[in-house]
């Protein structure tokens, strides 16, 4: 219900327990939706009845407004402002005044409420006007952290950006595994003398001496021994293990072969590189090896036709034709490609050889990956940061917005206190021209600013009626008080 002011004192109490501030739009949306007049101006005067008094022109509000101006001692009773506070949960007894407007409660629905959660993510939810800045100088802190904090979001974002890209290319480090070959002969009478070889490896740290936690057989595709072929015949003097892709990685190579006589091994290892590598042939490699610029300066490619390339002499030698096209290149650099050379290591399994010489260390370069690429998949992983952010910024969208409030009703105050006659007066002009709008009336502005438009007959019967109604209430109250009527 809406508040009357009595005596001009009854417009700042309701100001003062008034809630959140909408603007002008949204408020004239949900007066229209709550207001509902129960009186309206008939041409023919009714006769004088308790209840709430229809005005007979559409512009009873301006009636009003000149009335309070003349006589501020009648009640007059309208509704709230676009800029004025609104009552929230406050239940107010209506006095039946000229046009009282039924007031309900303002509720938000599920939709407004989702759409006020979106609005305090975004950035503009969290700035505080110039307003504000001006009445309150700490709130330059505050827009100073807000304008790095949006720094700091831009520079996050686009490292997170280059993250993302950088994990797209394989990274990889060279590091150096360590291979230690060892050999252990077993004799014993009741049985076949026979000796046994370990292949074990770690990966060395450079920096700090650690190995890490990757087993051996991870870094090859093959393993091959070739033994005597003397000693164990042209069937049984190779021995061979290929990685497949359900075989369980392992720390070492164990084989245990009978004998008990030296034997010369060769140990052929094929690297397991996940960025495939090659071999380039000789010649290819003597041409790149020389021309190590990143320019066009030899100049091939056809000046007429852009897609064909000119073979120097060199490049003639290699792929034997004087032209060729560019997408013809991966296919005649596929017969220049072969296989790295593996890894191949002479031992000797001696058993005269001393317990302490009988271990071989060896190191091979491998390619491991690099340790950063974990931190950075964490680092895109993690969510618990992005949650709290977002719960913080909930939180501020939340205050800037009651700090928004405040201002609207501390603007209020300041300009009833500077001028509550010249206030009042435009506060009722505005809620007759939104109560036009909300009806769709359109109202002869030039009449309604004459006095004598106000001194025609319907307002002088529309004082009587108000001040009927008031004594009737006055009567009512007297009587319950006294125990003639009962409430």
């Amino acid at each position: 219900m809406a508040l009357p002011i009595q005596s001009g004192r009854g417009l700042p109490v309701a100001a003062a327990q008034s809630g959140k501030f909408n603007d002008r739009r949204q408020t004239v949306y949900q007066q229209s939706q709550a207001m509902q007049y129960n009186v309206r101006m008939q041409q023919n005067s009714p006769q004088p009845m308790a209840g709430s008094l229809t005005p007979r022109s559409t512009s009873g509000q301006m009636m009003r407004s000149n009335v309070m101006q003349r006589n501020p001692s009648i009640p007059v009773a309208s509704q709230v402002r676009a800029t004025m506070p609104q009552q929230q949960n406050t239940s107010i007894k209506s006095n039946n005044a000229i046009g009282t407007p039924v007031q309900q409660p303002m509720k938000r629905d599920s939709r407004s409420s989702s759409r006020s959660k979106s609005r305090k993510k975004k950035m503009a939810d969290r700035i505080l006007s110039q307003k504000i800045r001006d009445v309150v100088p700490e709130s330059k802190a505050y827009m100073d952290l807000l304008e790095f904090e949006t720094k700091l979001d831009t520079t996050i974002m686009r490292k997170r950006l280059d993250i993302q890209e950088a994990l797209k290319r394989p990274i990889k480090e060279k590091r150096t595994l360590r291979l230690f070959i060892s050999h252990d002969f077993i004799i014993d009478e009741a049985t076949v003398p026979s000796w046994e070889m370990k292949i074990e490896g770690k990966i060395l740290d450079d920096n700090q001496g650690k190995s890490t936690k990757r087993k051996l057989s991870s870094f090859f595709k093959s393993l091959l021994i070739e033994l005597d072929k003397d000693l164990y015949g042209p069937d049984n003097h190779i021995i061979e293990w290929h990685r497949s892709s359900t075989a369980t990685d392992t720390a070492g190579f164990q084989i245990k072969r009978p004998g008990d006589t030296a034997v010369q091994c060769t140990l052929i290892l094929n690297l397991d590189n996940q960025i495939p590598q090659y071999k380039l042939d000789a010649r290819l490699s003597r041409l790149l090896g020389i021309h190590t610029q990143t320019r066009a300066v030899h100049k091939l490619q056809d000046q007429n036709e852009r897609e064909i390339i000119n073979n120097d002499k060199y490049l003639h030698q290699i792929f034997e034709v004087p032209r060729m096209k560019f997408n013809e290149i991966p296919q005649r650099l596929n017969g220049l490609l072969h296989p790295p050379d593996p890894v191949v290591i002479k031992y000797c399994i001696s058993p005269d050889t001393p317990d302490e010489k009988r271990t071989t260390c060896c190191d091979v370069e491998v390619e491991v990956d690099d340790t950063l690429r974990e931190q950075m998949q964490t680092f895109l992983l993690s969510t618990q940061s992005q949650q709290e952010i977002s719960q913080l910024d909930d939180k501020i969208g939340t205050i800037v917005q009651a700090i928004n409030d405040l201002k609207v009703k501390r603007e209020f105050m300041v300009n009833f206190a500077n001028d509550p006659q010249a206030f009042i007066h435009e506060w009722l002009l505005s809620q007759c021209r939104d109560l036009k709008i909300m009806e769709g009336i359109a109202g002869n502005i030039e009449d309604e600013r004459k006095s004598k438009y106000y001194y025609q007959p319907w307002a002088q019967e529309a004082v009587c009626r108000y001040l009927y109604s008031k004594v009737q209430e006055r009567r009512v109250e007297l009587e319950t008080a006294l125990g003639i009527r009962s409430s």
